[in-house]
């Protein structure tokens, strides 16, 4: 088959190899949609993958190809989501079914090979089952669309909260969107490019560009889903008195706060609290399942997301763009065809 693999650091090669064994308990998947996350870019160009050579890629979708044992021939041909956290079923949290908190996952895509190939091997509990009527674009946006609806629940959502979110990339934008389909009062995108407006304002949201605009005390909640120190305090800022402030930014690296940032934390008595990945349990309810039913019933809205879509061999031109900041972009999203 073919895959984009990593031999080291700044080093992706597209090239021929062997497709993954799929045992008992696993399904090999045909990927038919792949999108490129954020963490993607420092994965390959900046800090590596967990061991090399590694396929990077974990937001993808497809259909299963084959399975390892018989009771789950059922399988075959289903259109699938993957979550791609393999968590070990032995710490306390996986035991309390907190499988995002995992103590000793596995991870698709960085710790073992993911979505960047034509085939990808599962395990079984990690598939979520769709309708033919999702798109496999829409489908391989399940990861993103999962965390940010966790997120938003740790927030506390009401019909009564002013919700602003500090971020305008794909997971910032779908948060938003969560956070008005749970019928908050108000909702505001808050980012520094003005040429990100439009793609906000297409998604049914408002855009507020914090370089023209003054956003101190406007919200009771803020997402705050960037990860550097400067949107941190302006997420500090942005908060009502008694407010909550949730972090999802992933850092690249130190997060460094002002004697008076952290001050007004302490003076507005402010709830901070952290969030990470998405829940997860199979078949049974859980995040993945909410934005499944979300996808099908228009809840949220992810077309106007895909900035870019790329054929398979066209994946280092959606790097290059992400990497070097060449355009505005939202979600880059590659289709294969194999």
């Amino acid at each position: 088959m073919k895959a984009y693999v990593l031999h080291g650091i700044n080093d992706l090669r597209y090239e021929e190899v062997q497709q993954p064994d799929c045992p008992e308990g696993w399904a090999l998947v045909k990927v038919k949609a792949a999108g490129i996350c954020s963490s993607d870019i420092p994965r390959i160009f900046v800090k590596g993958t967990y061991h090399f050579p590694t396929i990077p890629g974990h937001e993808f979708a497809g259909i299963v190809e084959r399975v390892g044992a018989s009771e789950d021939e059922h399988l075959i041909h289903k259109h699938v989501g993957v979550f791609p956290l393999i968590p070990c079923r032995e710490c306390q949290q996986c035991h309390d079914r907190h499988y995002e908190m995992c103590e000793h996952y596995d991870y698709l895509g960085s710790r073992r090979d993911g979505g960047f190939a034509e085939y990808v091997a599962v395990p079984t509990w990690n598939l979520v089952v769709l309708d033919n009527t999702i798109p496999f674009t829409h489908a391989a946006m399940l990861e993103p669309l999962s965390v940010a609806l966790h997120a938003m629940k740790m927030a506390g959502v009401t019909d009564k909260s002013k919700v602003g979110i500090v971020g305008t990339g794909m997971i910032g934008i779908c948060a938003a969107q969560w956070a008005k389909s749970m019928g908050a009062r108000q909702v505001v995108v808050i980012g520094r490019n003005e040429q990100k407006r439009g793609l906000v304002e297409n998604c049914g949201l408002d855009y507020l560009n914090s370089d023209n605009n003054d956003s101190t005390g406007m919200f009771d909640i803020v997402l705050e889903a960037v990860g550097t120190s400067q949107t941190i305090q302006q997420a500090i800022t942005a908060s009502v008195p008694s407010g909550k402030i949730v972090l999802m930014g992933n850092p690249a690296s130190d997060i460094l706060l002002k004697q008076d940032v952290y001050w007004r934390i302490l003076r507005k008595q402010l709830c901070v609290s952290g969030t990470w990945n998405s829940s997860y349990d199979g078949t049974y309810l859980s995040d993945w399942t909410d934005a499944v039913e979300a996808l099908k019933n228009g809840m949220v809205t992810v077309d106007p997301l895909i900035s870019h879509l790329f054929l398979q061999q066209q994946l280092p031109d959606g790097l290059d763009i992400m990497l070097k900041h060449r355009e505005p972009y939202c979600k880059v999203m590659t289709v294969w065809n194999n």
